[in-house]
């Protein structure tokens, strides 16, 4: 089995928690990611298309209504730093 098949794990064994299952994925979009950028896609484009399809993942699972009040705190948490990597801590 290779590291990335877990389509025949039950989710609850192959994950402990939540955060280990975040970072899981996290890894394997990162993974995604690097793949495209290797095959000469560029980032820009690729940052478009995983916008793309997170925002139409949740939209899919919990509508639309909520998605927009997600997406509106957006801002707050891109100023406060959130998604910076490499920002230096004070």
């Amino acid at each position: 089995m290779q590291d990335n098949d877990f389509t025949d794990l039950d989710h609850e064994d192959q994950f402990a928690s939540d955060e280990d299952v975040r970072r899981a994925a996290l890894g394997f979009i990162t993974d995604a990611w690097a793949d495209a950028i290797a095959n000469g896609v560029d980032a820009d484009a690729v940052a478009h298309a995983a916008l793309f399809t997170a925002l139409a993942d949740l939209v899919a699972a919990y509508g639309e209504d909520a998605v927009a009040k997600l997406a509106e705190g957006l801002a707050d948490r891109v100023l406060r730093g959130e998604y910076t990597t490499d920002r230096t801590m004070h």
